[in-house]
């Protein structure tokens, strides 16, 4: 029997990114920030850094399955995350790791493409993602070219946003969070489904290239407020603010996409840049 914990604990399952602002690296130091205590399942070696992806190594499934089963059978999981899922069969062994540990609280960030446009998930693995996945989503959180692909539909207006919100409600999560980010619309606006309602989430839209790791960032502090014992409303408006912070405050290194600033609350008088 696991012991209670004296902190919350929350789980990301996702790639790796050697270059520091995206995936695991990222997520856990969102969780950091946010005050739980943070786990990793490595799905995928990546080599890349601001300006792109070199190269990519997927971790056999069986190791996938053997690194959930280590932390949730020993330390216990409050909430997990998911993110870059590379193919097939690293999907099917994370849906069944999830359901045999009774894992809460999942939030499913549908990683399909890299900031430089690189391709994060096998074509083919989208129908195992909606299959496998997606039912066991407490939380879906596509942003506007993921919501085109899973719901099969182009996404351009606002009621294309509330279609596809309904087709991918369709598909087994309990809520779909449809990110507005690249939306062409004065603020980011995002907007939570629970197959009834829309919640509207508003933010500024900050003038900034250094945007890498935003969602990965995001998703990782819904998990972290769900673990904190949050609904999914008030978890996604803490994750919103929070974000937006940390591209507000994010800085440029190399010569891409810059990371954001997981620490901006401890370096309240940094500049941004």
């Amino acid at each position: 029997m696991l012991r209670p914990s004296p902190i919350p604990r929350a789980l990301t399952i996702a790639g790796s990114d050697s270059g520091g602002g995206a995936g695991i690296q990222a997520d856990l130091k969102t969780f950091t920030a946010l005050r739980v205590f943070g786990m990793s399942a490595i799905t995928a070696l990546t080599a890349q850094n601001t300006t792109g992806v070199t190269g990519v190594h997927d971790v056999p499934p069986p190791f996938v399955t053997q690194q959930i089963d280590a932390v949730a059978q020993d330390i216990g999981v409050d909430a997990a995350k998911t993110g870059m899922l590379s193919h097939g069969g690293i999907i099917e062994a994370v849906a069944e790791s999830i359901q045999r540990n009774r894992i809460p609280n999942l939030v499913v960030d549908p990683v399909m493409v890299a900031k430089s446009g690189d391709t994060l998930l096998q074509r083919e693995a989208c129908e195992a993602l909606i299959r496998h996945i997606m039912p066991l989503a407490q939380v879906v959180t596509p942003n506007a070219p993921e919501a085109a692909i899973l719901a099969a539909q182009p996404i351009l207006t606002v009621e294309d946003v509330r279609e596809a919100a309904r087709r991918i409600h369709a598909q087994g999560p309990a809520f779909v969070l449809m990110k507005g980010g690249h939306m062409d619309t004065p603020d980011a606006v995002d907007f939570l489904f629970d197959g009834a309602h829309f919640t509207e989430f508003r933010g500024p839209r900050i003038d900034t290239v250094n945007t890498h790791g935003t969602g990965c960032t995001y998703s990782a502090a819904i998990a972290a407020y769900l673990a904190r014992g949050m609904g999914v409303a008030e978890a996604v408006e803490a994750a919103k603010t929070y974000v937006t912070e940390a591209i507000r405050h994010s800085f440029a290194l190399g010569s891409g996409h810059g990371p954001l600033n997981h620490f901006f609350a401890e370096t309240p008088n940094e500049q941004p840049t």
